[in-house]
C-alpha cells in the first residue's frame, strides 16, 4: 500500500510523519482495482471461448 500511496494511485495527507488515506479515496480505488480485475477475467473468458477451450 506504501507504494500506491507514494506513487499518487491513492491519495493521502501527512499528520507529522503518519501518512491517512480516507475511506473514501480508498474504496474508490478498489472500486477501479475490481473493474479492472473483471474486465481481464472477461477478455480471458472470451479467448478461452475463441479457442475452445
Amino acid at each position: 500500500m506504501i507504494k500506491l500511496l507514494e506513487d499518487g494511485t491513492i491519495p493521502f495527507r501527512l499528520v507529522g510523519k503518519h501518512q491517512r488515506v480516507r475511506y473514501e479515496d480508498l474504496q474508490e480505488y478498489k472500486r477501479r482495482d475490481d473493474a479492472k480485475r473483471r474486465t481481464a477475467a472477461d477478455d480471458l473468458a472470451a479467448l478461452g471461448q475463441e479457442l475452445g477451450i
